[in-house]
């Protein structure tokens, strides 16, 4: 039986364009996307591939990690 899972994901822009993709939960996954749907295609593709790795090496999945993104404003 199949249950769906949900994971924080970090879509960072690049300088030269695109995104770099990370997921707190699963720290093997970062992957790159030059556009926004490519970036969350490739995530998708790469939590599934490690999601798989998991289930075969028999460990348990890791809950969702839900970061919080807030800012401080300093004087430089």
């Amino acid at each position: 039986m199949t249950t769906e899972r949900r994971f924080t994901i970090h879509l960072r822009p690049e300088p030269e364009g695109g995104y770099t993709v990370q997921v707190p939960a699963l720290p093997e996954v970062v992957t790159y996307g030059e556009t926004y749907m490519e970036a969350m295609a490739n995530a998708r593709e790469a939590i599934e591939a490690i999601l798989d790795f998991y289930r075969d090496e028999g460990w348990d999945i890791p809950q969702d990690v839900e970061t919080r993104i807030d800012h401080l404003t300093i004087a430089a």
